[in-house]
């Protein structure tokens, strides 16, 4: 069974977010409570359900590199109008695209992600990651679990 898939996006797409930047990419731990904090602000003040009625309700969370820095946020498909929230472009082209299964909802999009960065990217040797960013969903699956995917914008290999 393949772990991955090979999908084009035909035309260049936008993203509205609201997130965090990280001043030390490394800094794990930092990095996902000022992940989480900011996950936590946008929930309880609203925000985040505000932009999802913009958008189609489908919820995203967002790895970005904004002024040479990464960043992380959550956010939907599409451009809105939304006090504190950067809109991301994303290029149109070939995805790499990685799906996972779970029981439980807020942990699958880290999970598929922690699998991709954790070792999958390098057994992908027909194509490479080039980003400017990434992103994962997950939504409820028929069975009572939880369906996701990581969209990575890749080039096909040279060789």
């Amino acid at each position: 069974m393949t772990n991955h898939a090979i999908k084009t996006i035909e035309e260049n797409y936008k993203m509205t977010a609201f997130g965090v930047t990280f001043e030390d990419f490394n800094d794990w731990a930092g990095n996902a409570a000022k992940t989480a904090a900011k996950k936590a602000e946008i929930t309880e003040n609203g925000k985040l359900a505000e932009l999802l009625a913009l958008a189609d309700g489908q919820e995203y969370q967002i790895n970005y590199v904004l002024g040479g820095k990464g960043w992380r946020g959550f956010g939907v498909m599409g451009e809105f109008d939304a006090e504190g929230a950067v809109v991301l472009d994303f290029l149109a082209g070939d995805y790499i695209v990685v799906p996972g299964t779970g029981a439980d909802k807020d942990r699958l999009a880290d999970e598929i992600t922690g699998k991709v960065f954790g070792g999958l990217l390098q057994e992908i040797t027909d194509y490479k990651y080039v980003g400017p960013g990434n992103f994962t969903f997950v939504k409820a699956a028929e069975n009572g679990d939880y369906y996701g995917e990581m969209w990575l914008r890749a080039q096909k290999a040279e060789g």
